[in-house]
C-alpha cells in the first residue's frame, strides 16, 4: 500500500491510495494522523483531513488488514484567521448575510483564511479575492437565495476601445452571453483556495431557476462555482447542492484542483452538469462523487465565435478515482469544443447507471480549431451504463441541428468550419449490464476519426436490455445490444475485446479504412 499527498492547505489536507481499484478501495482501512486514530472505516481511494493547524509538521498513517503505509507532511503557513461571525452574520438561514460574509472576504489579508463556523447563511453571490483561503466548517452551509434579482448580472461581454481586447465574462453554453453571477465567484484573481467540511447549497430548487430554463429571464442562469481567468484555484472536500445549471464551471483558467467534493443535484434538474472545464488548462479532478441531472463531467472549450476568436483548448485534464453516478454521461467531451479539447486522462473511475459512459459530441460548424485527440481512458469500471462508448460527430444540437448541412452522411468540403478527431485509447475498462450499444462511432465521411484503439475490453449486455438511442443523430435508429457500429473511421484496432450478450452481427463496419483485431 501506497499513501500519495494531493494537496495540503493551511487548514486541510487531501490524500490518495495507490491501487488499481476504481473510487473505492479494495478494503477498508484507518487513518491515524501523528498516531492517533481519525478516520475509520474508510472505505474510498481519496480521503481528507481538516481541522489541521497552519506551518505544521504531520505524520499520517494508513493500516489496511495486512500492511501500513506512511507520510509526512506540512501544512501551509497563515498570515491571518478571519471569523466571519465577528462581522455580524445571523447564520439563521432566513437573513441575508451576502454583504457581511463578502466583508469577511473583502477584508482578509493575503495569505489568510476567512472561517465561517457552523450555521446556514442565506447569501446570494460571492466573489473572492487573491491569495486566500476560505474555510467552510462542519455544519456550515451557505445557502442560495432564490430571488433572481438579486444577484448580479455578468455581462457577456466588456468593450475595450481597441476591440482585439475586449474582455469576455459572462458564458452560457459557450457563447459570452450576460448571466447571473454563480454563487461562489473567482474572477481575475490567483491562489484561492476554497475547503472544508462544509455545503455550499445553491438552493435553486426553491426558487423559479427551473422554470422555462431555455428563455433568457434577465439573463442566464447561474452557476453554483464559476470561475474566470482565474490562476491556481483549490476546490476541495466541501459538499455541492442543488445547482441552479452547471454546478463548477471553470473558464478561461489554469492550475485548478478539484479534489474529493461530493455533488448532489436532483435527477430531473435540467442542465445541472457536474464539473465543466471549458478552456481551461492544467486542471486536476481526483476523488469526486458527482450524481447530477445532466452529464457528470463535460470538457469544453466553447462555440465556434470563442473558438475561432480565441482558440484556447481545453488541455492537461486528469479525472482520477471518481464516481460518476446517475447522469446522463460519465466524461462527456462537447458538444461545445470549438477550441479544441487535448490531452485528458481519465482514470480509474466508476461509473453507475449513467446514460453513457464516455462520451464525445460535436458536429459540423465548430470550426477548423475544434481538435479533439489525446485521450485516454483507462482502468475504469461501468455498471449498468446504457451505452458505454459513444463518439458522434453528427451531435444535433442548435438551433440548425437538425439540417442537412449537420447530419448529412454525404461528404461535404472540408472547410474552417470542419471539426477533427484524432486519437483515442480505450484501455482496462469493464462495462456490465449494458443496453444499447456497447460501441458507436460515427465520424465525418470528410473528416473521420482518425483511431480508435480498444486493449483489454470487457463489455456484457444486461439479459433485459432495453432499447434506445445510443447517439443522439438524425439517422440512428433505436437499437438494443449492439455490440460495435462504426462508421468513417480510418483506424480501429481491438486487442482483447470482448463483448458477450449481444444480438445481431458482432461488427458494422461501414467506411473504416483499417480494421485489425487480435
Amino acid at each position: 500500500m501506497q499513501i500519495k499527498l494531493l494537496r495540503a492547505m493551511t487548514r486541510s489536507a487531501v490524500f490518495e491510495i495507490s491501487n488499481k481499484s476504481c473510487y473505492y478501495s479494495p478494503a477498508p482501512y484507518t487513518v491515524l494522523l501523528n498516531g492517533q486514530a481519525v478516520l475509520q472505516d474508510c472505505k474510498t481511494n481519496v480521503f481528507s483531513l481538516y481541522a489541521l493547524e497552519p506551518g505544521r509538521e504531520y505524520t499520517v498513517s494508513v493500516q489496511g488488514d495486512s500492511e501500513t503505509a506512511l507520510l509526512t507532511f506540512h501544512t501551509e503557513t497563515e498570515t491571518a484567521f478571519v471569523d466571519a461571525s465577528r462581522y455580524g452574520l445571523a447564520g439563521d438561514g432566513v437573513t441575508d448575510d451576502t454583504a457581511k460574509l463578502q466583508a469577511a472576504i473583502a477584508t482578509c489579508p493575503p495569505g489568510g483564511t476567512v472561517y465561517v463556523p457552523a450555521g446556514t447563511y442565506r447569501t446570494q453571490s460571492l466573489f473572492l479575492r487573491s491569495d486566500i483561503t476560505l474555510y467552510l466548517e462542519k455544519g456550515c452551509t451557505l445557502l442560495g437565495g432564490t430571488d433572481r434579482s438579486q444577484y448580479p448580472i455578468l455581462p457577456g461581454v466588456l468593450p475595450c476601445c481597441d476591440e482585439v481586447h475586449e474582455q469576455y465574462l459572462g458564458s452560457w453554453e459557450g457563447n459570452p452571453l450576460d448571466c447571473f453571477a454563480g454563487l461562489i465567484n473567482v474572477i481575475n484573481v490567483q491562489n484561492v483556495v476554497i475547503t472544508g467540511e462544509g455545503t455550499i447549497d445553491a438552493n435553486a430548487d426553491a426558487g423559479d431557476w427551473y422554470d422555462n430554463v431555455r428563455v433568457r429571464r434577465g439573463a442566464w442562469r447561474p452557476r453554483l462555482f464559476f470561475t474566470s481567468k482565474a490562476k491556481n484555484v483549490v476546490l476541495h472536500g466541501v459538499k455541492v447542492r442543488n445547482s441552479y445549471s452547471w454546478t463548477i464551471h471553470p473558464t478561461y483558467s489554469e492550475n485548478l484542483d478539484i479534489l474529493n467534493i461530493d455533488i448532489l443535484n436532483r435527477a430531473d434538474s435540467p442542465n445541472t452538469d457536474g464539473i465543466d472545464p471549458e478552456a481551461c488548462r492544467n486542471v486536476n479532478i481526483i476523488g469526486d462523487n458527482v450524481h447530477v441531472g445532466d452529464d457528470c463531467i463535460a470538457i469544453k472549450s466553447g462555440k465556434v465565435f470563442m473558438g475561432m476568436r480565441l482558440g484556447i483548448p481545453c488541455e492537461n485534464i486528469v479525472i482520477r478515482n471518481c464516481l460518476l453516478d446517475r447522469g446522463h454521461g460519465g466524461v462527456v467531451i462537447g458538444s461545445e469544443m470549438s477550441g479544441g479539447v487535448r490531452n485528458v486522462q481519465v482514470v480509474q473511475c466508476l461509473m453507475n447507471q449513467t446514460d453513457r459512459g464516455f462520451r464525445l459530441k460535436t458536429r459540423r460548424g465548430r470550426g477548423k480549431n475544434a481538435v479533439i485527440d489525446g485521450l485516454v481512458f483507462k482502468d475504469i469500471e461501468m455498471r449498468g451504463v446504457l451505452s458505454p462508448f459513444v463518439i458522434n460527430m453528427f451531435y444535433f444540437c442548435d438551433p440548425d441541428g437538425k439540417t442537412d448541412y449537420v447530419q448529412s452522411h454525404d461528404p461535404l468540403p472540408v472547410d474552417e468550419m470542419t471539426p477533427r478527431l484524432g486519437s483515442f485509447v480505450l484501455e482496462n475498462v469493464t462495462a456490465t449490464d449494458a443496453q444499447y450499444a456497447g460501441c458507436w462511432f460515427s465520424g465525418l465521411p470528410e473528416q473521420p476519426i482518425e483511431s480508435v484503439e480498444m486493449r483489454h475490453v470487457r463489455i456484457s449486455f444486461a439479459e433485459n436490455a432495453g432499447r434506445g438511442q445510443a447517439a443522439m443523430m438524425c439517422n440512428a435508429e433505436p437499437c438494443s445490444k449492439l455490440a460495435v457500429f462504426a462508421e468513417n473511421v480510418h483506424r480501429i484496432h481491438l486487442h482483447d475485446v470482448q463483448i458477450t450478450g449481444y444480438a445481431g452481427e458482432r461488427l458494422q463496419l461501414t467506411h473504416v479504412d483499417e480494421f485489425t483485431e487480435d
